[in-house]
């Protein structure tokens, strides 16, 4: 993916995080692109309306993926996440088999501001260790994506 690409998918998933945050959950969203560059699917966090605290933008996306295409559409694809995903998401973005990782809002950031709570662990660090390697990219639109946590407050 190019610039303009990556700039455009961390946008909508800004947006998502916007529209999880208008109806009652934590502010983050996830969208998946398929290996050959195509528009897949795109989640927000489901914590508050789910009712289920494993509902982060990241594994919703996958839970909804799996469902909708089967799991073999996430290997090789990518995600972009509003925010920099826990280690929880990373977790589960490795067991989907996804190439590459881009994030919005670092976990640094997300602490500065007093945003929502996370695990303080960076997502490459967690993905570095592996048995397949993951492109970890980010912070990207990192002031847009941090707009929406500060407008949690």
């Amino acid at each position: 993916m190019g610039a303009q690409e990556d700039a455009s998918y961390m946008r909508m998933a800004i947006d998502a995080s916007s529209a999880a945050l208008r109806a009652g959950n934590m502010p983050y969203g996830a969208v998946l692109v398929s290996a050959d560059g195509g528009l897949v699917h795109v989640a927000q966090n489901n914590q508050v309306t789910s009712g289920d605290c494993t509902g982060h933008a990241e594994t919703v996306l996958i839970r909804e993926v799996c469902a909708a295409h089967g799991a073999d559409k996430l290997a090789g694809a990518t995600v972009y996440a509003s925010g920099e995903p826990c280690a929880m998401c990373a977790g589960a973005l490795f067991w989907a088999r996804v190439a590459r990782v881009v994030f919005g809002a670092s976990n640094e950031s997300i602490m500065a501001i007093g945003g929502p709570p996370t695990l303080a662990l960076n997502t490459a660090v967690v993905l570095a260790t592996g048995s397949h390697p993951i492109q970890v990219e980010g912070p990207l639109l990192e002031d847009e994506a941090v707009a929406v946590l500060r407008a949690r407050s």
